[in-house]
């Protein structure tokens, strides 16, 4: 049963992401499809238009022609006076001869304009008299007559369903006298018109189709690519919102765009969860682990003082000074617990800080050698220019500085002094903070700056540390991209050297712009 309903859990998710690229390739499709008819449109109206401009022209200046020939005649248009008006030429025609003879001045048909104009397949020409009687044409079909208002007339019909022609109408007056003598009436076939438009329109549709079909095929590729980097996304989000633990990571889908940096994000993102996971378990062990012995310390002198211990001073005394003692280094244990799960969040906190590094290091040293005067400690800055300024949070950079100098004065000897340098080398800044104290073996470097970790536990614990100073300040100086290391000697004190980028005064004002706009925005 589980099986089943795994497999029908999945095959629903399958449709899901089917349907997903059906809807969005017919979406892509359809868009494609319209702006393709649309374009198809408008090309088959454009060159029908022309063509259709064209045709009227012919048929126009077929008018003119006859009309100019025609309106000489002062009288009624009839057979005897119509043909004469024409030029010899045109008479051979209407009579059944060729348009040349002998008795024709060679080279005069070619000459005739109305010549080449009548013998033109596509158009019907009838000159009409006033009792509409046909008194000319040229052999074609004869277009019937009409009446008009006004003397110019042209109208476009279809016959046979489909096949278009223009009709021409022309009313004849006498050039002098202006009076009516009869009509001529054009028609266009347009043959050649109706045969472009018809192949045209074969053509556009066959293409369309084609080129519908290959964008469908291309379109499908298209965003297939782009929905299975989204399905596994949507995959990788899913296992680990199961698992908060998941290792799961969306793979790299080798592409130079938006998708590839959606992922990188995500990755980085799910990364960013997971320290935060790891982090919170490993705060809760090492609260527990670390404060298992003062609890268990104070426990054990409660219940001393349960059983017979309060009613002897003494004991009760030194129970009670015992219990505030491991009080007090519960409270500094959690303080500093909380400091270095703070540190590996700094750079959601403090993004934008700006430090000048000069005033702090003149602050803290004053403040730790009225603190301890008892110690002698000394600043050199002589390499380090007074407007230094580097990407850190001046109360992370004292607390730095003050974990650091405490550390020194801790593992002190007999030569209390301090001493604390800082330069400017290769645009960053080198501070270094040197005792003079225990010194630290080579096996102990690589390891201080893990977390409780303590050289001699016995003397730490005399000393009040816990052994997560030193991991703070790595945590601290790594959140801001720096650099901690230590050198030491045995018996002959240690030196931690930090790095930090310096910044330039172009840098430093564009993050204290980006920290004032996020202030007026909270």
């Amino acid at each position: 049963m589980k099986m089943m309903k795994r497999s029908k859990v999945k095959g629903k998710k399958e449709t899901k992401h089917s349907s997903l690229i059906v809807r969005w390739v017919s979406i892509v499709a359809l868009t494609i499809m319209v702006s393709f008819i649309v374009f198809s449109v408008v090309i088959y109206s454009v060159v029908g238009q022309q063509s259709l401009v064209q045709q009227k022209k012919t048929s126009t200046e077929m008018v003119v022609k006859l009309n100019e020939s025609l309106n000489r005649i002062p009288h009624e248009l009839q057979i005897s006076n119509v043909v004469p008006a024409l030029t010899p030429s045109t008479r051979n025609v209407l009579e059944g001869n060729p348009p040349i003879t002998n008795d024709d001045h060679p080279g005069s048909a070619f000459n005739d304009d109305l010549l080449s104009s009548l013998t033109n397949p596509d158009l019907s020409v009838v000159v009409y008299n006033l009792e509409k009687e046909d008194v000319f044409d040229n052999g074609g079909p004869i277009p019937r007559f009409k009446h008009i208002k006004g003397d110019y007339s042209m109208e476009s019909v279809y016959v046979k369903g489909h096949r278009r022609q223009i009709i021409t109408y022309q009313k004849v007056r006498a050039a002098h006298s202006g009076k009516l003598t009869g009509y001529i009436v054009v028609a266009n076939k347009m043959s050649y018109y109706n045969e472009l438009m018809h192949d045209l329109l074969k053509w556009m549709v066959r293409i369309s189709a084609i080129a519908i079909v290959v964008f469908i095929l291309i379109s499908y590729m298209i965003v297939r690519g782009v929905v299975r980097p989204i399905k596994e996304m949507s995959k990788v989000a899913r296992e680990v919102n199961a698992d908060p633990n998941s290792t799961a990571r969306i793979r790299s889908f080798h592409r130079n765009d938006e998708l590839q940096e959606l992922a990188v994000s995500l990755n980085q993102m799910l990364d960013r969860m997971q320290r935060y996971i790891d982090q919170q378990k490993e705060f809760v062990g090492d609260v527990s682990h670390e404060l298992r012995t003062p609890v268990a310390v104070i426990e054990g002198h409660l219940n001393l003082l349960e059983r017979w211990g309060k009613d002897d001073p003494e004991i009760l005394e030194e129970s009670i000074n015992a219990s505030l003692q491991e009080a007090k280094r519960m409270q500094h244990l959690i303080q500093e617990m909380l400091d270095l799960t703070r540190a590996e969040q700094i750079n959601v906190q403090y993004p934008n800080a700006v430090t000048n590094v000069a005033d702090v290091l003149k602050r803290v040293a004053g403040d730790m050698a009225m603190v301890h005067q008892d110690f002698s400690i000394g600043l050199e800055m002589d390499d380090l220019p007074q407007d230094t300024e580097i990407q850190i949070y001046q109360g992370h950079l004292e607390q730095l500085l003050v974990i650091l100098v405490d550390n020194g004065i801790k593992y002190s000897t007999t030569r209390k002094e301090i001493n604390i340098s800082a330069g400017l080398a290769q645009n960053d800044v080198h501070i270094i903070v040197q005792d003079f104290g225990e010194g630290i073996s080579k096996e102990d470097q690589s390891k201080i700056f893990n977390r409780f970790y303590r050289v001699d536990k016995a003397r730490t614990r005399e000393k009040g540390g816990n052994g997560l100073g030193l991991s703070i300040a790595q945590k601290l100086v790594n959140s801001y991209h720096g650099k901690i290391s230590v050198e030491s000697v045995e018996g002959q004190g240690s030196q931690f050297i930090i790095e930090f980028p310096a910044l330039t005064k172009k840098q430093a004002q564009v993050l204290r712009e980006r920290a004032q706009s996020k202030k007026e925005a909270e």
